[in-house]
């Protein structure tokens, strides 16, 4: 039995809920009815290229054929809605320039030389993409053998990610006063240590006793953040109750991720700060605050909602190490 949820081109086919649009590819739709991860996905949807005409009639076998049967997959339609777009990009792009070659044709070596000339960080964002892809294919018996399972992912430094200092943080702070807007981008990135993209989107709404709630863009993680005093101050002095979104632009829109690091960069131009200081390293301060102040890698965890404790711990053993090594000393001074 199908129901009609109260939203444009969404069905319910025995309890599981679907995009479907003419024209436009059938998508799946994860989470409750118009819960977070629900409206995330649907608004994706929303967004799709309508498939050409005639598209249903690729050769079968082919990577044309391929990439659209993957794009209405679940191992596509679950993945996390930032993951998505960026790998719809890529695989858009890889479609247009080889749709017509049989996908069993691309041994390793090609693959390589193909995405050879690009930046590692491109690169690997390439590889990912194409191997998810190919996964895919073996698993309906598309090819045989995945040719990425022997390509290892390209290291890449990322640049964005250094903390900043404490000296940079009073340096920003210097400048822009208490109820402005750039004071308040800073207080969100610091106190949330969320990221740029899930930042821009938070708003009065995501907040309710005391607690603020976020599903990542990038992960798919819902999480439950309290809001901590000074940030409450930051928000009541910024008087952003009745507001979409925290931040929004001068004509009182939500920021797009591009429009917002090109302000961020001229708040921190103006504050006199390095090309260094990103958006993203208020994250990194914030996992080092924490740190710092005891937290248990499970307890950053708790807040960056990282899935493994890998990249968390660097800030512990970091803030561990310091300790230690001032206890350390103290030993040594109460000896002497």
């Amino acid at each position: 039995m199908r129901h009609k949820p109260p939203l444009p081109y969404v069905q319910t086919i025995k309890g599981h809920r679907y995009f479907r649009r003419a024209g436009f590819p059938r998508v799946r739709l994860p989470g409750a009815l118009l819960s977070p991860t629900f409206m995330a996905a649907y608004q994706q949807a929303m967004a799709l290229t309508p498939v050409p005409i005639g598209a249903s009639k690729v050769e079968r076998g082919t990577v044309a054929h391929a990439v659209g049967n993957y794009f209405t997959s679940p191992q596509f339609t679950e993945l996390a809605p930032g993951t998505q777009a960026m790998r719809r990009a890529i695989l858009n792009r890889f479609r247009d320039q080889y749709g017509e070659r049989p996908i069993g044709t691309m041994p390793a070596p090609w693959l390589a030389h193909e995405l050879g000339d690009l930046k590692p960080h491109a690169r690997r964002n390439w590889l990912k993409a194409i191997r998810a892809l190919c996964q895919y294919a073996v698993a309906v018996e598309m090819i045989r053998t995945d040719p990425t399972a022997g390509m290892r992912l390209p290291k890449v430094k990322s640049g964005n990610r250094r903390p900043w200092t404490p000296a940079e943080i009073e340096q920003y702070e210097a400048t822009h006063a208490i109820g402005t807007k750039a004071r308040l981008a800073l207080a969100l990135g610091l106190y949330t240590v969320q990221r740029r993209g899930d930042v821009v989107r938070m708003g009065p709404q995501d907040v309710r006793d005391g607690m603020l709630a976020v599903r990542q863009q990038k992960t798919g993680a819902v999480l439950a953040l309290p809001v901590r005093p000074a940030l409450r101050a930051f928000l009541d002095a910024a008087a952003v109750t009745g507001l979409s979104t925290f931040l929004v632009t001068k004509s009182g829109k939500p920021y797009s991720g591009t429009d917002f690091d090109e302000q961020f960069r001229a708040w921190c131009n103006e504050a006199g700060l390095p090309a260094d200081c990103y958006f993203h390293g208020l994250r990194a301060s914030g996992f080092t605050i924490l740190a710092d102040a005891g937290a248990t890698a499970h307890e950053i965890a708790a807040w960056s909602g990282h899935m493994t404790l890998k990249e968390v711990q660097r800030y512990t053993r970091s803030a561990d190490q310091k300790r230690l090594a001032g206890s350390g000393l103290a030993k040594v001074l109460q000896g002497a």
